[in-house]
């Protein structure tokens, strides 16, 4: 009975012949056998399963702790090896992230200086010495729809005035280094930082509503604590006293800076509003309309008073293709101010001007410049103010990080000064060794002529020998001219 209940199992579950026939003693030891494999490959998936299960434990145990242990499944470990790699791996995305579109820059800027054929009696100057450094940063802001929002600010400090006073005090009209700079109020021991810039602007494309991708038009509204000649009476080859001219008088227009007109604080800042139109129709020659209305004199400029009698300046600018193609901008631009404070110790009901500012490349490594300033009404030591020059790139002689500039100006003695023969103007105090009849009779004009060398070390590394000449400083016919020999470093990044 035993062999046919068999049968009838194995017929049950699919495995006996189909006719049942009776299976003879081979056929049971063969089936046999299979059943006794298939229950030990189960017992053996029984205890793989087991294990799993307990090592999979192991593994949740694991990843609960942020800790590697050697003690951990292996497939723990690198897990939390490859969480610990990409984690390393967004935090510097997250900070790139975070500080995208934010412009730094710092330089640092060291100027000695020494000048000869100062008048008999005049207390040598000796060699002059002097530092400035600045740190700038530009930060975007959340765009509002289209319109683009960023803030800027500058912090400067630096020591020693130069040659600026010395020769200030001997009449001359011009500023043989426009890098120096002292903190308004500071000891000459101190060495104090000031917050020089600090202002907003927003650019809206129009027409209003438009979409910024398309538009080519653009209204920009600036306002804060500004330097003026960022916004007004630019120029590329004579408009940074840090690696071009250093003469003021090269730097900007001499009548806004060196005669005054600006009437920025002790610091050489203001505050002031700006609007200006920017139209890129034509992308290759863009053109701008921008006015400017700042705060300016002696109390109004930091902050002391109110601004009742504002600098208000206008300038209409344009980019050229000349020469076969060669960028150039061209801006003119005019001034008015009210109640200014004159050298002859009055107070003019106001002042106004024009000027123009050029520069053009002519050919390869080639630029030149120009600017002229005229005022039409006020009292000024000059009136009339010409520059001209040139910058030639190293590439012509194998060093392409290398430039040459020379410039010229001239600076003519207003009628009202030569009426005065300077009286009101000059000041005695320098002549610490006793002249106390120092005059003239002003006459012509003042010309002043520059050349520096701008040698490249590295590419944050520049230093520039320096050589100025005077001749008639301000507008005396009997004086000597005077030589100034000077040597800067500029370190920018």
């Amino acid at each position: 009975m035993r062999p046919l209940k068999l049968c009838a199992a194995l017929a049950a579950a699919g495995l006996a012949f189909p006719a049942l026939a009776a299976p003879d003693d081979a056929t049971l030891q063969k089936l046999m056998a299979r059943l006794e494999r298939l229950e030990a490959q189960n017992a053996q998936l029984v205890q793989e399963v087991r294990a799993l299960k307990a090592e999979n434990a192991e593994v949740v145990k694991g990843l609960e702790s942020e800790r590697i242990s050697q003690y951990e499944p292996e497939l723990t470990s690198r897990l939390k090896a490859v969480e610990k790699d990409v984690l390393d791996m967004k935090k510097p995305a997250k900070i790139a992230e975070a500080l995208e579109g934010i412009k730094v820059d710092a330089a640092l800027t060291t100027v000695v200086q020494r000048a000869s054929g100062l008048p008999h009696g005049v207390k040598d100057v000796g060699s002059q010495l002097n530092y400035r450094a600045d740190v700038s940063v530009e930060i975007p802001l959340e765009p509002i729809g289209d319109i683009e929002q960023k803030v800027f600010a500058q912090v400067r400090i630096g020591q020693g005035e130069g040659l600026n006073a010395p020769l200030g005090y001997l009449g001359h009209f011009n500023v043989p280094n426009a890098a120096a700079f002292r903190a308004s109020g500071a000891n000459p021991d101190d060495s104090v930082a000031i917050l020089g810039q600090a202002w907003y602007q927003a650019a809206i494309p129009l027409p209003l509503g438009g979409f910024r991708g398309y538009s080519k038009e653009t209204l920009e509204l600036t306002f804060g604590k500004v330097d003026i000649f960022g916004f007004f009476d630019q120029n590329d080859v004579a408009g940074d006293e840090a690696s071009q001219f250093l003469n003021a008088v090269f730097v900007h227009n001499p009548l806004l800076d060196a005669g005054g007109e600006v009437g920025v604080d002790a610091n050489g800042f203001q505050p002031g509003f700006i609007t200006s139109y920017v139209n890129e129709h034509n992308g290759a020659e863009p053109w701008r309309l921008s006015l400017g209305v700042f705060a300016a004199g002696d109390t109004a400029s930091n902050y002391q008073d109110s601004a009742d009698s504002p600098l208000v300046i206008a300038q209409a600018e344009k980019t050229l293709k000349l020469f076969g193609g060669q960028s150039g901008n061209y801006r003119a631009y005019a001034w008015s101010r009210r109640d200014v404070p004159q050298f002859t110790g009055t107070t003019s009901r106001r002042h106004s001007g024009f000027g123009f500012s050029v520069d053009q490349q002519v050919g390869d490594g080639v630029k030149l410049f120009g600017r002229y300033g005229q005022l039409t009404s006020g009292k000024l030591p000059f009136d009339k103010a010409l520059a001209l020059g040139t910058e030639i790139n190293g590439s012509h002689w194998g060093r392409s990080g290398d430039a040459i500039g020379i410039g010229a100006s001239w600076l003519k003695a207003s009628r009202d000064y030569r009426k005065a023969g300077g009286e009101g103007y000059l000041s005695h105090e320098s002549f610490e060794s006793g002249i106390a009849d120092f005059s003239f009779t002003p006459s012509g004009a003042e010309k002043v002529a520059e050349i520096y060398y701008r040698y490249r070390l590295s590419p944050q590394v520049e230093i520039s020998p320096d050589f100025q000449w005077i001749h008639r400083p301000g507008a005396n016919p009997d004086a000597s001219s005077v030589k100034v020999w000077g040597l800067r470093a500029n370190i920018a990044y």
